[in-house]
């Protein structure tokens, strides 16, 4: 048994709602109890708490310190020690950010977006009938938020848009996260509030495309059907690979999934999009043609 402090030095205040990075951490550590075989009461007594305690911080409600997450890993017999350095990276630093000014004011799944993006290392994005919230011009956005069911007041539309267009600060600045975008030519000309809002927008996704770390490729029509055709994907990449999340956008709302079959799964899923998209080059050259129609 690992030499571990008493009880009482695990306390931490519960939380009531955890974000996703945090959830994110607690779901790590139950794989890695589960790989090992351990029942969380077994867990509980190699790490000298109970069993509640450990559930509580598998589902993120109690947090952990980076040399807590270390003697997990250590106990449950995990020898990658890349894995553990990135998910002991994870415990540290949270503070307050910016997404947290919305905190009452916009569902957790657009916040957990928010921090799931400013955290990871790179981002692929698959779309078929919308362009990419990170590169969506405000008066796009709009019209894509007055669509909502049920219907959001005004207030409630421009604090989406206002969320959504601080998400794009990650594209900017000294250490801009690399950002790849498969975007279908149906998204290309859906001519969402009108002409002139529809040709502002494939401006803005023609002038992003030049910048050095980011990537536009086009999927044809010409390119038929695909795996994946009806899927819209954000893939987001961690550290490592194991800390990789993937947001899928439905009508209920934001999920991300990261379980290891569903990481391999999109990993393959994004590849074949990118198999049947056009090349750069070709790209930024239809991308250019659609807007030259409008």
């Amino acid at each position: 048994m690992a030499d571990c402090p008493p009880e009482g030095e695990w306390a931490m205040p519960p939380r009531s709602a955890p974000t996703g990075r945090q959830q994110r951490i607690g779901a790590e550590l139950r794989k890695l109890r589960e790989r090992a075989g351990f029942s969380t009461r077994h867990a509980g007594q190699l790490l000298s708490v109970n069993a509640a305690r450990i559930s509580s911080i598998e589902s993120g409600r109690f947090g952990v310190s980076a040399e807590r997450v270390r003697m997990f890993a250590h106990n449950y017999g995990c020898a990658d020690e890349a894995y553990i350095a990135a998910l002991a990276d994870m415990t540290v630093g949270r503070g307050r950010q910016w997404w947290d000014e919305y905190r009452q004011l916009l569902p957790s799944g657009l916040l957990d977006l928010a921090e799931l993006e400013h955290h990871a290392t790179a981002i692929s994005t698959a779309q078929i009938a919308h362009l990419p919230g990170l590169m969506q011009t405000v008066d796009y956005a709009r019209v894509i938020f007055q669509q909502s069911i049920p219907a959001l007041s005004p207030p409630e539309i421009e604090h989406r848009i206002s969320h959504r267009i601080k998400r794009q600060e990650i594209l900017y600045g000294d250490a801009p996260t690399p950002f790849k975008a498969i975007i279908h030519e149906a998204a290309l000309r859906m001519q969402f509030g009108g002409r002139r809002v529809a040709k502002e927008q494939l401006c803005r996704v023609a002038e992003l495309s030049e910048l050095p770390h980011v990537t536009v490729l086009v999927i044809p029509y010409s390119a038929g059907v695909f795996p994946g055709a009806g899927q819209t994907v954000l893939y987001a990449f961690g550290p490592v690979p194991q800390l990789d999340t993937v947001q899928l956008d439905s009508e209920h709302g934001s999920e991300c999934v990261y379980a290891d079959y569903q990481l391999e799964k999109y990993r393959t899923f994004m590849r074949r999009f990118e198999d049947v998209a056009l090349q750069e080059a070709a790209s930024r050259e239809f991308l250019h043609q659609v807007i030259s129609e409008l």
